[in-house]
């Protein structure tokens, strides 16, 4: 620790330097997006319309999960029984006991799942393990520290921050825990509010620009989580290996008390790294935000002349890139175009047609019961559970399995794609909004039809929501994959065509020149660049998807086919209130204990609605004896004041240095003549403002 206090410092100030420069980009691109957006909202999108309902808020007055396994303490290096409750905000929560959930206690401690990877086997996690630290290598069974209390584990992994272990009694439990782990690593993973129409684009395109500067133009896995958390995500990429190679010769001891140690520091450093990143990052914006009212009067006073001077100086930069870009397009992208859509088609496909078929199984099976025994009453039961159907994870996950099958081997290194899961946690977020836009439609149009309608009428009424539900999720579900397929091509490509055709233009900054001084600010030739570069290969991969859909085994509708709207009242539908099918239809809400009658928090945990209600074997009723899951009927949610994300750090973590920062990626471009911003270092957008990170 010695070598670390005299390096405190030095990386200081590097920290402020990378921070400097970060807030220098973000600055630019701030203003930038902004014009976009102001540009968008005159301009418009155009492109097809969506046929089914979207819901605003689809988990409120919902939790996820609670249930109880057991976890590993490593304060005592013991296995204890814990329980878990999982908010709408997807971070886990453990407590003592549950005795302790429902008093309002703070939890032991909280888990944010981005960036972390679910592992179901100690060999899994002893293989990361050994990437660490050099020369310290482990065996399964070989550290106390490893030892499982069930051969059932779950593990918690995260390149840099602490790992979490956990254990279950069954296979079966396993593999619905694990179902509900990854479905927290997918949320929090999903990245940045795609509302933030300014903010989004501005901090994507500042990342990506440093990252470029420093020679990383591919696809990044750790792009996960919050701006603070990704900040701090980059920070640790390059200042882990220095650490390593300070400290390992250092530690002393056993093996794994040498990795136990290295992850303590690790999760130290890298929990200061984040309270760093977050108030610099909460400066920078609140600057920018602050002089957002003058640059949106520049920009509604000189629109117009903003927008021909950026054409002008478009025409230059396009006159020199053009011919370079079409060359290298045609030697070293064309003739990948078709493989590599292929490879995206036929898994996220296949999960998309797993989607429908899950929602229609469960209309189905609904029907038959309501055949059986229907009633109103009854209806509102199976609706209930129906409503919340794509944020099941347990259920969701045979869709999500489909997807988990791409594969871009081969591909992978020539166009520096660092992992397929970029793409498959995309799909399967795309493929939990189709089910839930299915799920809110057909609840809308039943709620609609039920209004007068007799007990004979309910399954004959179903039916008809059911099909003209199904018939537009398939347009949609066109419609939503092959904009996925566009924009993972453009993720493909553009890295790699901008790596390899930058050297050659050194001559792109004397283009600023032209450029008038007012204007400056929205206009910047580094944007330029790269939505020429876009433009050129955008043809031909609207042509690869196009020619695609013509093919019947994907089951895309034609780009010619426009479905109008056959319900022109259906979307006012969307601005009615949410539905309590419970209250509704199933005799109102159960009474609140006496003692907290007169509580209104009480009475709020009361309403509160889990969406997975417990873990157990399909077709047994009952808990098998001795299972670390328990049954938790109407967990109630207990409100509580927002807990640390990590525990708190060792007395000696304040005399560890700063990290320094380096960042990463996302892009600007105008599509079809017009300027619409595309960002994120996972998804150059080919229309729209909306962000997509990983």
């Amino acid at each position: 620790f010695t070598d670390l206090m005299s390096n405190h410092k030095r990386h200081s100030t590097r920290t402020g330097e990378l921070m400097g420069e970060f807030g220098r980009l973000y600055e630019q691109q701030y203003a930038v997006a902004l014009f976009n957006k102001m540009r968008y909202d005159i301009e418009g999108g155009g492109g097809p319309q969506n046929q089914l309902l979207h819901r605003k808020m689809p988990l409120k007055n919902k939790s996820i999960f609670s249930g109880a396994l057991f976890q590993y303490l490593e304060e005592n290096k013991k296995w204890r029984n814990r329980f878990l409750f999982i908010p709408d905000s997807y971070n886990i929560n453990y407590y003592e006991n549950k005795q302790a959930h429902d008093r309002g206690l703070h939890p032991k401690g909280t888990i944010n799942c981005a960036g972390y990877r679910v592992l179901t086997s100690m060999e899994e996690y002893l293989e990361l393990l050994n990437t660490s630290l050099p020369g310290v290598k482990a065996k399964v069974g070989s550290s106390p520290f490893l030892k499982c209390a069930t051969q059932f584990p779950l593990i918690l992994w995260h390149p840099y921050a602490r790992h979490y272990y956990f254990c279950m009694v069954t296979e079966k439990e396993q593999q619905k825990w694990n179902a509900l782990f990854q479905d927290c690593v997918r949320h929090t993973n999903n990245g940045l509010p795609e509302e933030c129409k300014v903010q989004t684009p501005a901090f994507t395109d500042a990342v990506r620009l440093y990252r470029q500067t420093h020679g990383h133009y591919g696809t990044w896995d750790m792009m996960c989580g919050m701006p603070p958390q990704i900040l701090a995500n980059l920070v640790m990429e390059t200042l882990l290996p220095e650490m390593r190679d300070l400290i390992t010769p250092k530690l002393k001891g056993k093996m794994h008390e040498r990795q136990r140690n290295w992850m303590l520091i690790s999760d130290a450093v890298y929990g200061l790294v984040q309270s760093q990143t977050q108030a610099q990052y909460e400066a920078v914006v609140q600057s920018c935000e602050a002089g957002r009212p003058a640059l949106e009067t520049t920009i509604r006073t000189d629109m117009d002349q903003i927008i021909t001077s950026k054409e002008h100086v478009c025409s230059k930069i396009r006159a020199l890139v053009l011919p370079k870009a079409e060359k290298l397009l045609k030697v070293s992208i064309q003739p990948y175009i078709s493989s590599i859509l292929d490879a995206l088609m036929e898994p996220t496909s296949r999960g998309f047609f797993e989607v429908r078929d899950l929602f229609f199984r469960e209309l189905v099976d609904m029907s038959k019961n309501l055949l059986n025994d229907g009633n109103k009453e009854k209806l509102g039961e199976h609706m209930e559970k129906i409503s919340m159907l794509a944020f099941h994870p347990v259920k969701m996950q045979s869709c999500y399995e489909k997807v988990e099958t791409l594969s871009l081997e081969g591909l992978q290194q020539r166009f520096d794609v660092s992992s397929p899961s970029v793409f498959v946690q995309r799909a399967q977020i795309l493929m939990r909004e189709q089910m839930d836009d299915a799920v809110y439609t057909f609840e809308q149009l039943l709620h609609q039809s039920l209004e007068g309608q007799e007990r004979e009428d309910l399954c004959k009424t179903t039916q008809r929501c059911q099909d003209r539900v199904i018939k537009k999720f398939d347009y949609d579900s066109s419609t939503v994959r092959k904009k996925f397929f566009r924009e993972a091509l453009l993720q493909i490509f553009i890295p790699y065509m901008l790596k390899q055709l930058s050297p050659s233009c050194s001559e792109l900054p004397r283009f600023q020149e032209l450029i008038f001084e007012d204007f400056s600010r929205f206009i910047l030739v580094e944007n330029i660049f790269e939505e020429v570069v876009l433009h050129t290969v955008m043809k031909d991969i609207m042509m690869a998807v196009k020619e695609a859909a013509v093919q019947r085994r994907h089951n895309l509708y034609r780009d010619s086919i426009v479905l109008t709207n056959s319900d022109p009242n259906l979307h006012l539908l969307g601005e009615n209130p949410p539905i309590d099918w419970a209250e509704e239809y199933g005799g109102g809400q159960e009474e609140v204990d006496g003692e907290n009658a007169g509580d209104p928090e009480a009475q709020k945990r009361r309403r509160m609605k889990q969406v997975v209600s417990m873990i157990q074997i399909e077709g047994n009723a009952s808990v098998l004896p001795n299972e670390s899951c328990l049954e938790v009927p109407t967990v109630d949610n207990i409100p509580e004041e927002e807990a640390e994300v990590r525990s708190e750090n060792p007395p000696w973590a304040s005399l560890l240095p700063e990290a320094f920062l380096i960042t990463t990626v996302a892009v600007s471009a105008a599509m079809a003549g017009k300027t619409h911003s595309i960002h994120g270092i996972y998804g150059y957008r080919d229309a729209g403002q909306v962000s997509w990170n990983k």
